[in-house]
């Protein structure tokens, strides 16, 4: 083969010639070979295109595609133009191994069919999907309309666009399929159904020529005007440069989504030859304009032209199959030895085209960015971008985030419409459902004048959701209409009111409704404006003891022994410090008994004669004074309590007694709380119900058994109320069952919802709410507390322990310091027993030592000189500086000898006394 014999390799191109992308495409074609070439002239190969018209038809595309495979033996096919056509070339190019390379057909359906010899050289249309999402999300708009084409390139994008709007809880709330032939009259009427709707965000996922008689229309009929929102998919977008000017003013104010286009020298070179090209072949028309399509159709051209000469001069042609021939008598379909080749190679080219970067994955040309476009004046201006790493971005640079430019909506309107409206079907204002109850008025009240027979509505919930519909940023006119028989009955419960909604028999329902999880399955809260949960209301009885023994009730009976103990322990110690050194604690034992406890009971009242000499004894007296003192207050101030505050207790505090016993409780008529105390398990027997507080105090005075209730189930605000007026007859008792309080009332995904629920908020947290109570509910009255708890008020044990741990301590080291100082200073008559001697002996005289006076004590001492200078006793003792007690008794006939006559030989001073040292027990001398 000559080096410079170049190898013709035929590819079919079926486009419809007759339509503008027909021509744009197969001029874009032709300029990409003829460059292609032109800078690479050394290649071997060339490809000869082989041009059908599929005349809008897919039976038309099928039977250029079987005349191009037959006859011509094309290696390779570019096109068809429409999803609808490709999904038959598809199973041919399946067939024959010839690659089909469509720039123009967008479906995602045609990815189900997993066809690997489909090559799809443009963009999936769900990879624009997520870009709408993200225009979505970012203003907020929670309902949708889509209005697409009924055939297959519109049917194939709505199951990806539905899912992505659920991800970001937007509801569509209506779809709108129009036939490809469908005439002016069935558009229109179609367009005035949506207008009686409330949503007001549309979504149009279609083409030319359909898409501009929509929008031609919708002008006509005032859907362009200010507070409608449209969006447009890449199939229109990307067709706004070739509409006519008459389209695009129909559509000022439109957003749309395209595939972004880089922009760069090679691009704009072409653009200007492509014009001056499209000029000279078609020179009566004006209006034409290069889009994406183009770009890809000059794209895949080169991508083919590429893939081929990578082949290099392999042998392109076609074997015989066994495939008989077809239905339609159109001859034997052949098979291409070099297609699964030519495949492969296509699937590996990539390079830089004029639309961006060109890679094949998956079948299909890789997603990039999506340019958001605003439809201005004569034409269109981008606003943002879209990108799968940054989401929506001012330009290119992906380290630029921003807001989106100034868009200018329908009507010429800067402000971003809110995407709903009041419905328009004759409506004049929203029906606002109120309940009627003879109870309870300061809620709802429902009033009727005789005269004109005009219905007036107040209360509670009524001026806070007036306050809530003025706080709008919106004008929403409303009329309250009560659920109402003809007589002026109820015309149901609570349950049936709110299902009214549900039937769109009320647009809303305003009252003292509860938010309850049933209730929410077929109708939609705002946020609750009150406190959440349901209480126990139950009687008060006065404990206050008035029995003859009511003052051993302030302390617990084992602080009283406790008590008991510690003064006679006290009492005790105070004699064993005081006995050898005191003559105010000897005596006979008798007296030394009585002694003991009289000083020790009558530190109580602080009433004690006996003087304590002894600084041991002075630092116990001390510390048990402290000790007296705390336990006497508090005696006092709890005895106090129990005799003059009143103190009142619920008669039951467990609402399973209340079922275990089978007492009735009641609940307000109409109310949820009656499913609540069914779920509770009370017997529905035992259920009593009442209409207002009055009947409530009624119920309560009678006792169960005799047609009364022992206790009554009523929500928090509720309860609230009638505690304000009976506070001293009944309390709540724990626990609070929680529920989410009371809440306005809208159809499911109702656009009113976020903005009254925001205002809500706005009103509960202000002042407002202060001046609602006061207006509604009055000034509530002082009530005493009111407590569930039923422990006794008696003072145990555990709030003394520690002090009576002190003053054992400190009576404890005095003993011991007491003792050891005896046995120290006795220490040589132990050691001068006869032996041997016993223990029991050595203590037997040790306590006999233990019970004579103590001579050498600084008391004795100074009242033996006291004697001897010849004062009297009594002044003696009177002037002593050791107490300023007068002195006892035993104290004026203490016969001393001078010199502390003890430590001579002396006799035994009294038989009582007798000397147990000595086994004749007669006295020897020390």
């Amino acid at each position: 083969m000559p080096q410079n014999t170049k190898i013709p390799v035929k590819v079919g191109v079926v486009l419809d010639m007759d339509t503008w992308l027909g021509k744009m495409g197969l001029s874009c074609i032709s300029m990409a070979l003829s460059d292609f070439y032109a800078s690479h002239g050394h290649y071997k190969t060339r490809l000869v295109p082989e041009i059908r018209n599929s005349k809008r038809d897919v039976v038309g595309a099928a039977a250029a595609a079987l005349d191009l495979l037959q006859n011509e033996d094309v290696q390779a096919i570019i096109g068809p133009a429409s999803s609808m056509q490709a999904n038959f070339l598809i199973g041919l190019g399946d067939k024959t191994h010839v690659p089909i390379i469509s720039f123009s057909a967008t479906s995602p359906s045609l990815s189900s069919l997993q066809s690997q010899y489909f090559i799809r050289a443009t963009l999936n249309d769900s990879a624009q999907v997520p870009a709408i999402r993200a225009i979505v999300q970012a203003f907020g708009w929670r309902e949708v309309v889509l209005i697409y084409v009924g055939n297959e390139y519109g049917n194939g994008v709505i199951p990806y666009l539905t899912d992505a709007l659920q991800e970001i809880d937007t509801r569509i709330a209506y779809r709108y399929v129009i036939p490809p032939l469908a005439t002016d009259d069935q558009i229109v009427k179609e367009l005035y159904k949506l207008m009686t709707m409330s949503t007001r965000v549309f979504i149009v996922h279609m083409s030319t020529p359909l898409g501009p008689r929509l929008f031609t229309k919708a002008n006509k009929v005032g859907m362009m005007d200010e507070g409608y929102v449209w969006i447009l998919t890449d199939g229109m977008a990307d067709m706004l440069s070739t509409l006519d000017e008459s389209v695009i003013d129909s559509m000022q104010g439109v957003l749309g989504v395209k595939p972004h286009v880089p922009r760069s020298k090679e691009l704009k070179s072409f653009e200007i030859r492509w014009k001056r090209k499209i000029q000279q072949e078609y020179p009566t028309n004006e209006s034409y304009e290069l889009n994406i399509f183009g770009l890809w159709a000059y794209d895949a051209a080169s991508g083919l032209a590429m893939a081929v000469e990578q082949l290099g001069t392999t042998n392109f042609s076609f074997q015989n199959s066994n495939i008989s021939r077809n239905s339609t008598g159109l001859g034997t379909i052949q098979v291409s030895k070099t297609g699964p080749y030519l495949l492969q190679s296509l699937l590996s080219t990539k390079f830089r085209g004029l639309s961006g970067d060109f890679q094949i994955v998956d079948g299909q040309l890789r997603s990039s960015a999506f340019q958001i476009v605003n439809v201005i004046g004569k034409g269109e201006r981008g606003v943002a971008l879209w990108t799968p790493e940054n989401g929506i971005v001012r330009n290119s640079n992906p380290t630029y985030k921003a807001d989106l430019r100034t868009i200018i909506w329908p009507g010429d309107s800067p402000s971003v419409p809110k995407g709903w409206v009041l419905p328009t079907n004759g409506m004049k204002s929203l029906r606002i459902g109120v309940p009627v109850k003879e109870g309870f008025s300061e809620f709802v009240k429902v009033t009727r004048d005789p005269i004109t027979n005009i219905t007036k509505v107040t209360g509670y919930c009524i001026a806070i959701f007036d306050a809530v519909m003025a706080a709008l940023p919106y004008s929403v006119p409303y009329e309250y209409i009560p659920f109402e028989t003809s007589d002026g009955k109820p015309a149901g419960n609570y349950n049936d009111l709110i299902y009214q909604v549900y039937l769109q028999k009320y647009d809303a329902v305003v009252g003292d409704t509860t938010i309850v999880a049933n209730r929410s399955l077929y109708v939609d809260f705002t946020l609750p404006y009150t406190e959440s949960g349901v209480s126990m209301i139950v009687p008060v009885i006065d404990k206050r003891s008035k029995n003859a023994w009511v003052f051993l009730k302030p302390l617990t009976w084992d602080l009283w022994v406790t008590s008991a103990c510690f003064f006679v322990f006290i009492g005790f110690v105070i004699w064993v410090l005081e006995h050898r050194i005191n003559e105010d604690f000897r005596g006979p034992r008798s007296n030394q008994v009585g002694t003991i406890l009289w000083f020790s009971f009558s530190t109580m009242v602080f009433a004690q004669k006996e003087r304590v000499v002894s600084n041991l004894a002075r630092f116990v007296v001390i510390i048990w004074f402290f000790v007296v003192l705390i336990l006497t207050q508090s005696y006092t101030a709890s005895l106090t309590s129990m005799l003059t505050v009143q103190q009142l207790k619920p008669t039951i505090t467990d609402i399973n007694e209340l079922i275990k016993n089978g007492e009735r409780v009641g609940y307000q008529t109409g109310s949820f709380v009656h499913e609540f105390l069914k779920w509770m398990k009370f017997d529905e027997t035992k259920l009593v119900i009442y209409e207002s507080p009055e009947g409530l105090d009624e119920l309560f005075s009678n006792r169960s058994s005799d047609g009364g209730i022992a206790a009554a189930f009523e929500e928090i605000p509720y309860m609230k109320l009638f505690l304000a007026k009976y506070c001293s007859k009944y309390t709540a008792v724990q626990p609070t069952y929680k529920f989410d309080g009371f809440g306005f009332v809208f159809p499911k995904r109702s656009p009113l919802i976020p903005d009254v629920s925001m205002q809500v908020l706005n009103v509960t947290e202000g002042a407002k709410m202060v001046q609602f109570e006061k207006a509604w509910f009055g000034q509530t009255p002082s009530c005493p507390e009111l407590t569930s708890s039923v422990s006794s008020n008696s003072i145990g044990l555990n709030s003394f322990w520690g002090l009576f741990l002190i003053a054992g301590v400190a009576s404890f080291v005095a003993l011991i310091i007491c003792i050891t100082t005896f046995l120290y200073e006795n220490r040589d008559t132990l050691v001068h027993l006869d032996p041997p001697a016993s223990v029991w002996r050595k203590i037997k005289a040790m306590a006999t030592r233990f019970d004579h006076k103590d001579l050498s004590s600084h008391t004795f001492r100074k009242s033996e000189m006291v004697d001897r200078s010849g004062i009297n006793g009594m002044d003696a003792v009177t002037a002593s500086p050791a107490t300023n007690c007068p002195p006892s008794p035993s104290s004026l006939s203490i016969q001393t000898e001078s010199n502390f006559a003890f430590f001579r030989d002396q006799e035994t001073p009294s038989s009582e006394y007798g000397d147990p040292f000595s086994p004749n027990r007669q006295t020897s001398p020390q």
